[in-house]
């Protein structure tokens, strides 16, 4: 899905506001369950977590930092943006930008402070929707939708300088094998290295384009870097229809939180209806998910391409970063496009 945005953050820790530590990835979230919305006799241990979660996700006028309309230091449009941390006071963020070619173009920036971005590279046309994670040998693996017959594709970065000169030693472009039209937005839960690249396991979400018609959940495996599988994630599907989303269900970005896997999901309420994107918050304990009330200083109604990060701020404080693309369709004046905001805890 076009649009002009989260999977598991490679962290050491699974509390929220440790710093991520590329030595040691955290292991996938686990295959959920068929959602069962009625409300159990006992609450499972994680929905305090979740309901704290969607807290400090949903107000953003609470945030500790914001920027609407983000943009890097080149004034591209920083859409769909994934943020991560790679050192204290040192974060990378992947986006997509619509250049004059007419084609999407994936960038990667630097930053010190999380609002201001500095441009490093540009990824080449027909890349969007794309993700990054540190790996534990020092290298960086970078996964985006790739056109035209839109895939998922997967780049290896052997270190911080291979990133930053676009230099890739390792490719893969994966075969359509869920839709004949359409595969993309592409997350990375985890990465595990034995002992490297060419001997690893790499678990993603996307999106596959179910019978042309509509957006659904896929999860893929990436087998030393050769051998692909990807099969439908039905029940994830379910926890969004289950709430009356009928368009699109498409990108995604998960995180620890106090011990517990979440995701940030969008869905589609109308299909072809852009002001009807919202942003879901799922529980992969409970197969569960929970609407996500968004609320903007100018009172944006559509959020869409969402992303989350656990992290640390430059001031060494824990804290949740959020990436959301506010389509035109319903947003309040000055806060159309990218906006990134990260709330202290």
């Amino acid at each position: 899905m076009k649009k002009t945005a989260l999977a598991l953050v490679l962290a050491a820790s699974a509390v929220l506001g440790a710093a991520p530590s590329p030595a040691t990835p955290s292991p996938a979230a686990p295959s959920p369950s068929a959602p069962s919305q009625a409300a159990p006799s006992a609450a499972p241990p994680s929905d305090p977590p979740r309901a704290e979660l969607r807290a400090l996700v949903g107000d953003v006028r609470q945030a500790t930092a914001y920027r609407y309309r983000a943009t890097d230091s080149q004034g591209r449009s920083m859409d769909a943006a994934k943020v991560i941390q790679t050192a204290p006071g040192s974060y990378l963020a992947t986006y997509h930008t619509m250049r004059s070619d007419g084609r999407f173009h994936a960038a990667l920036a630097s930053s010190s402070d999380l609002m201001n971005w500095t441009f490093v590279e540009d990824f080449g046309p027909g890349t969007s929707q794309p993700s990054i994670v540190q790996l534990s040998d020092g290298g960086y693996l970078m996964a985006w939708e790739q056109d035209p017959a839109n895939h998922l594709a997967l780049r290896y970065f052997p270190s911080r300088a291979d990133l930053f000169a676009g230099t890739f030693t390792r490719q893969y472009d994966a075969k359509r094998s869920l839709s004949s039209c359409a595969e993309g937005t592409p997350n990375i839960y985890s990465v595990r290295l034995a002992p490297d690249i060419d001997h690893s396991v790499i678990e993603l979400g996307g999106h596959y384009f179910s019978n042309c018609d509509v957006d659904r959940q896929m999860r893929a495996v990436l087998t030393d870097f050769s051998s692909w599988s990807a099969v439908k994630q039905n029940e994830f599907d379910n926890a969004l229809l289950y709430w009356g989303v009928r368009g699109n269900i498409g990108d995604r970005d998960a995180v620890q939180f106090r011990g517990f896997p979440y995701a940030l999901i969008e869905g589609q309420y109308t299909k072809n209806d852009f002001g009807s994107w919202r942003t879901f918050l799922y529980d992969y304990q409970t197969g569960n998910a929970d609407p996500v009330t968004v609320t903007t200083h100018g009172g944006s109604t559509a959020s869409a391409n969402p992303s989350v990060t656990a992290l640390t701020t430059p001031s060494g404080q824990p804290a949740v970063l959020v990436g959301l693309f506010i389509p035109s369709e319903g947003a309040a004046p000055g806060e159309a496009g990218e906006l990134l905001y990260y709330r202290t805890y």
